[in-house]
């Protein structure tokens, strides 16, 4: 066999041949025993390496084929272009020798390779289904607070139709009421009380009102005129005149004239202040009021007969306290001592009284109590939040009261609230009774004249002019 015949086995440390000067392995000792007979090998050393680790298994010696008799040798493989990005020569000094070869499983713990590391299986993909999210690279990011989430598109659809609804009930309900303030304000009679004469008085501190009851019997049917015990008297005659004063910086005073009080009438002489309403009727009653006090009229209101007990029912009735039980047969009322609520005809009949020892005195003394509890019950939140009250209370006075023809429904209504809160209650100071041609009057002394003069220039009344009594 020639040396081409020569089988070539790679092995670590490079392949070399005979004829490039490799040098003969060295003699077997002489104890052993011949080489078997037989074709010759040739040894050819493999790429170089590092020798094994400890645990893995040094690649094994590549055996070609020997011809024999009857086998051809296969023709040398062509040598093909190695693969791009593969680097040839020997590895680094710090790289580990890993086997090309699959891992097995060998009972001896030295001869075992190290299993490779399986990569995940790649997750399956549905149908729009998207691959897994990679966790993001780099920095922390800074979170903040948690963004709202926005309504739900449905919720909010229910919303807007409950607040259109209340938008419209409230809108209804304001309409309907200033509906209703402008109907009953057209409602109210008006007379011209409050004009312009020569001399007028300027403006005072603070507002007034001139407040008249009278005993008109207007608008009463004959059964109602029995029922309240008004009596069937024709005309109209002034029983009651009150001053209503607030806003001058204390408190709101409610001051009754005594009918009685002797005055100067404008071009009619010296009578009782009454006779200037049956004399020249509201125009009169003012200027006379204006140029004996100093003080000027900004509103004006009659309170009659009719509608009176309306207004009072309408409210739940007046709670009075009585020191002294009253039976006035001409009144219509029987009454006893202590605190009792009165009912419209009752009280018609307690504001109308005289059966007293001291007569008109004790009567004015009643009717400012009245009407004082009457403003603070008619001003109330159970009155005012209630339309089956609210809406009588009105009607009764617009049935009862008559004003100037510059005065409206929102001036009584400034009038009530300002008289909610406890006003003082004062009779008109005097100088004692006198006799006159009308009869029995009351005196005007120095302590009327400088009782009006302090209301109006907005000072303090003295303390010994108070007279609630």
């Amino acid at each position: 066999m020639t040396d081409q015949d020569e089988p070539i086995i790679h092995r670590p440390g490079g392949a070399r041949r005979p004829d490039q000067g490799s040098v003969p392995p060295p003699a077997s000792p002489p104890s052993a025993s011949p080489p078997p007979a037989g074709p010759t090998r040739r040894i050819v050393p493999g790429p170089a390496g590092p020798p094994p680790q400890r645990g893995q298994r040094p690649p094994p010696t590549q055996r070609l084929p020997q011809p024999g008799p009857g086998r051809q040798q296969n023709p040398p493989r062509p040598q093909q272009a190695p693969p791009p990005n593969i680097q040839y020569g020997p590895p680094p000094a710090d790289a580990r020798y890993q086997p090309q070869r699959a891992w097995s499983q060998s009972p001896s713990p030295e001869t075992q390779t190290a299993r490779p590391a399986q990569r995940p299986a790649p997750p399956v993909m549905g149908y729009n289904r998207q691959p897994p999210r990679q966790p993001p690279q780099g920095p922390p990011r800074q979170v903040g607070p948690a963004p709202q989430r926005p309504p739900e598109r449905g919720r909010t659809r229910r919303r807007i139709p409950i607040i259109r609804t209340l938008l419209i009930l409230l809108l209804v309900m304001v309409l309907g009421t200033v509906g209703l303030i402008v109907y009953f304000d057209t409602k109210l009679n008006r007379v011209d009380a409050l004009s312009n004469y020569a001399g007028r008085v300027a403006d005072s501190a603070g507002t007034t009102w001139l407040l008249v009851g009278s005993d008109s019997r207007e608008g009463l049917s004959d059964e109602e005129r029995a029922e309240l015990s008004t009596g069937d008297s024709e005309g109209s005659r002034t029983d009651t005149i009150m001053l209503v004063h607030y806003g001058s910086g204390g408190k709101p005073m409610i001051i009754s004239i005594p009918r009685d009080l002797y005055v100067d009438i404008p071009d009619n002489g010296a009578h009782k202040i009454n006779a200037a309403f049956a004399i020249g009727g509201p125009q009169l009653l003012v200027q006379t009021i204006e140029t004996n006090t100093g003080l000027r009229i900004d509103h004006y209101a009659e309170i009659g007969f009719g509608g009176f007990d309306k207004m009072v029912d309408a409210v739940g009735g007046i709670e009075m306290c009585l020191d002294a039980p009253i039976n006035d047969p001409l009144a219509g009322i029987d009454l006893e001592a202590g605190c009792q609520t009165l009912n419209g005809r009752e009280a018609l009949g307690f504001v109308r009284t005289r059966a007293f020892a001291n007569a008109d005195l004790a009567r004015v003394v009643n009717q400012r109590n009245f009407m004082a509890a009457l403003m603070k019950k008619s001003t109330s939140f159970s009155t005012i939040l209630n339309p089956f009250r609210l809406w009588p209370l009105v009607n009764g006075v617009v049935n009862s009261l008559t004003v100037d023809n510059g005065d409206h429904i929102w001036h009584l209504a400034r009038l009530a609230w300002a008289l909610r809160s406890d006003p003082i209650t004062v009779t008109t100071p005097n100088a004692g009774p006198v006799i006159t041609d009308d009869g029995d009057s009351l005196d005007w002394g120095d302590n009327t004249t400088q009782f009006f003069k302090a209301i109006a220039d907005g000072d303090p009344v003295p303390p010994e002019l108070l007279q609630t009594g």
